[in-house]
Parts: C-alpha cells; sequence; structure tokens
C-alpha cells in the first residue's frame, strides 16, 4: 500500500510500458524504483486490448516493486492527448448561510457545478484548474476558504476525452490489480516538469516524440493552451529501416539503436556495419548515411506535419521554441534537424537523475512530479471528479487541507443547490538478385519511399 509521500507514475506507451516510484521528501522527489517492460495491447497510443495491457502493466508493476521494495497499490496515469478537448468552464453556487464560512465541501460544489454546466455526455473530465474564484463579485481569489458569502464562482479550464478510450485505460489499470490516484494529460504532466518558469509562461512548444505517436503541445502562462499528436512514431522509423533494407523489424530496431542519426549530415559514408538481409548468405555491409537517409525522411514528414499544425495557431513564434523529449529524441541530430524544419532554437530534454538520463522516461518522471506537486485548492477541485483520491490517505484518512494564501467568462450560469454528492463523471515486390553495392540498390528507394 502507497505511502502518503509515495507517488507512482504509470506510463502506458505504445512499445513500453514504464512506471516509476518516488518518495517525497522535503519537498523533493526521490526515485527509489523505476520499471520498464514491453507493452503490448496498444496502438498508436490507444489502448486496444485490454487484457493485454493489463498483463503488460502488471509486469512494469512487480518490476518496480521490485526495485523499491514496496507494495504499489495508487497510481497516477498518463493519458494520451488524442481527441482532447481545453475548454474554458465556470460553475456557481449559492451558499445557504453567509455567516458561516466558504469550506472545502462548497469548493467541491462549485468544480461540480462547472463540470455539470459544460460537460458534454460524451466526454469525460480528465482535468480541472481553477484560474480564480470570485466571491458575490469579487474576483482573483486563489482560494475562497474561510470567507464569507453568497454566491461562490469558479471560473477556470476543464480538459476532457473521449469516454471510450479513458474507459480502456481505466479498465486495463483497474484489472492489474491497481487504483487509480489520477488521470493526467501526457502533456499537461510534463509541461509542468519538463518546461523552466519562464519557458511555461513565455511560451514554448513540446514535441514528444514517442514509440507509436507524436505528440506536440503548446504550453502558454503557465497553461496548456493546443495539444495535437500524429499517428506516426520511432515504430514507424524501425518500420521503414526494415523494409528499405530487407532485414527483420528487431534488427532494423538495433541498427536505429546503435548506428541512427536523425540528421543525414552528422553521418559518416565511411563508416558501416553488416546487416542481416533477406535472401543473402552473409551480411551485407550498410553505411551509417545510408542508415541516415531512411530515419531523416521518416521524421522530416511527422516535422514537416506538426510544423503545419503550429503555423495554423501562429506558435513558432512564441519565444521559448521547441523542446523535444520522448524516446526519439535520444537520437543524434535529432535537434539540428527539428532546428532547420521549424526555424527555432531546439532543445532536448534528458532527466538529470542517475539511472535515468534517457528521454523515454520523461513522461513517467512528470507524472510523480505532478501528483506531487498539485497545490491543496487544486487537490480539492480534482476530487470533484476524481472521487476524493488525492485528497485522501491510503487508510481513508483524509489530508489535512488549510487554505493558502484570467479569464473570464461571460453569460448567465445555471445555479447548483448543495449538496448532489453527483458524479461527474505495405508488401516489397522481390527484386532479381544484383551485384550492385547494397547502397547503390537502396538510395534511390529511399528518395522515393515516401512518395
Amino acid at each position: 500500500m502507497n505511502d502518503s509521500n509515495m507517488y507512482i507514475g504509470l506510463d502506458i506507451g505504445t512499445t513500453s510500458i514504464k512506471v516509476i516510484v518516488a518518495e517525497k521528501a522535503n519537498n523533493q522527489m526521490n526515485v527509489i524504483g523505476v520499471g520498464n517492460e514491453r507493452s503490448a495491447g496498444v496502438s498508436r497510443g490507444v489502448i486496444v486490448d485490454i487484457d493485454k495491457a493489463s498483463n503488460a502493466i502488471g509486469r512494469a508493476i512487480r518490476q518496480a516493486e521490485e526495485k523499491a521494495s514496496v507494495k504499489i497499490s495508487n497510481v497516477i496515469v498518463g493519458i494520451p492527448a488524442d481527441q482532447i478537448k481545453i475548454d474554458k468552464c465556470s460553475g456557481m453556487i449559492e451558499l445557504p448561510d453567509q455567516s458561516e464560512e466558504i469550506t472545502n465541501d462548497d469548493v467541491v460544489d462549485v468544480a461540480e457545478s462547472a463540470i455539470d454546466t459544460n460537460l458534454p455526455p460524451e466526454r469525460e473530465v480528465i482535468d480541472l484548474t481553477p484560474d480564480e474564484f470570485m466571491v458575490d463579485g469579487f474576483d482573483g481569489i486563489q482560494d475562497p476558504r474561510g470567507m464569507v458569502g453568497n454566491r461562490l464562482k469558479m471560473n477556470g479550464r476543464m480538459i476532457s476525452g473521449p469516454k471510450t478510450i479513458i474507459h480502456n485505460i481505466k479498465k486495463a489499470v483497474t484489472n492489474a490489480g491497481l487504483s487509480i490516484e489520477a488521470l493526467v494529460v501526457d502533456p499537461q504532466a510534463e509541461g509542468k516538469y519538463i518546461l523552466s518558469e519562464s519557458e511555461q509562461e513565455f511560451g514554448t512548444i513540446l514535441i514528444d516524440l514517442g514509440g507509436g505517436q507524436s505528440t506536440v503541445a503548446v504550453i502558454h502562462d503557465f497553461e496548456l493552451k493546443y495539444a495535437n499528436v500524429d499517428l506516426e512514431g520511432g515504430q514507424y522509423i524501425t518500420k521503414d529501416i526494415s523494409s528499405v533494407l530487407n532485414t527483420s523489424a528487431s534488427n532494423a530496431e538495433k541498427l536505429k539503436r546503435g548506428y541512427g542519426y536523425a540528421d543525414v549530415d552528422q553521418a559518416s559514408e565511411d563508416n558501416e556495419f553488416p546487416v542481416d538481409v533477406v535472401g543473402q548468405g552473409q551480411p551485407v555491409n550498410v553505411s551509417e548515411k545510408l542508415l541516415a537517409e531512411i530515419i531523416e525522411a521518416r521524421i522530416d514528414q511527422i516535422f514537416s506535419r506538426l510544423k503545419t499544425d503550429l503555423d495554423g495557431i501562429d506558435a513558432l513564434s512564441l519565444p521559448g521554441g521547441i523542446v523535444l523529449t520522448g524516446g526519439v529524441a535520444s537520437m543524434p541530430g535529432i535537434a539540428e534537424l527539428a532546428a532547420n524544419t521549424f526555424g527555432v532554437n531546439v532543445r532536448v530534454y534528458i532527466p538529470d537523475q542517475i539511472g535515468l538520463r534517457h528521454p523515454s522516461l520523461s513522461l513517467a518522471l512528470s507524472l510523480v512530479n505532478y501528483g506531487g506537486n498539485l497545490s491543496q485548492i487544486e487537490r480539492l477541485v480534482r476530487s470533484a471528479f476524481d472521487h476524493g483520491e488525492f485528497t485522501h490517505s491510503d487508510n481513508g484518512n483524509a489530508r489535512e487541507v488549510e487554505p493558502e494564501s484570467e479569464p473570464k467568462v461571460s453569460g448567465s450560469i445555471p445555479f447548483k443547490q448543495k449538496r448532489q454528492n453527483k458524479t461527474a463523471k505495405k508488401k516489397r515486390e522481390k527484386k532479381p538478385k544484383s551485384d550492385k553495392n547494397l547502397g547503390e540498390r537502396f538510395s534511390g528507394i529511399v528518395h522515393h519511399f515516401f512518395e
């Protein structure tokens, strides 16, 4: 059972499932265990086979438990940005007695009012962040508890997703014997953890290059303003290598990881390595440059589509430039290729913890830090749809919550009366054998591969 200062992040990816176990002490997160297992039942970031995904989650959890010497029961789960919506929302309640101070329950009530008023029936709340509270028209209040008044209003931002995607994630996690402490949209967590305060304030583009898909997000004024998903990632690079070089997928993955460059200009024509080619009795030598041509072609396609998205919302004018993360971001030359494509400053984020210095672990680390650094008022608001997991300890006792020391939404807002306890709820043709060098035979293929 999780300690109240223990946070577990669960990243359910297309190619791997990662678990981070961290303990919060002296306002710092200390990682004490990691699980990393091959994924199953997940396609393009979405669970398509609940049983397979659940079994894979269980394997990753057991690995993390063994390394951390703890029993894991609650997890903070990342939600892909597929089809999410980010909307301004507003809720209001009448307070029955203006002589009584505003309580935790009142905050939960007004959050529930915002959900009930603004959430379409086919969608489910993933996150609700208060921008401000208003008491009897007085605005800009960050924590209304302890105040008195007749009416309490909350303006905020609600992130919602399709019920089907969220249901499959919940089912796979609970079938693995786990309780969900919170669901968090991936770029929401990564933006708060990976980006500096200045990057979050002035505006930065975050691109997570995963195995099954690539996610682009815009963080500005400390808020997730935009998120979109390109349904191609590292798996597609592996498939390209396999198809062009006539080698197995496992060999292609090893070549990508061991010899791959994202930027052709950084690869050498002279450096060669052996490749097991189907139909060849002996391994054939392939140059770094040829491999880089295959890799760059696919990544350039992904970047070009993302650039079109970002141009459409004028995001590339933001001063923070682009931060890359995710497993593909570990490839040499990726920052240079991105800078050439997008025309802005680019950096690659790599976690600084010893033993965790790989961008593929960024999301799992972001999830534990997101959970551990939520403010008390944010925890209360989340309990309106998270059923109180963030405001209760494992033994069922409520954690102590004390008061803490701007978009406007116009229009009439229905009042919500106290208290309803409503739950918001491609096959290649055979080619004749040739005496040509493998590089000569394949170089032409690369240039036309994506036409």
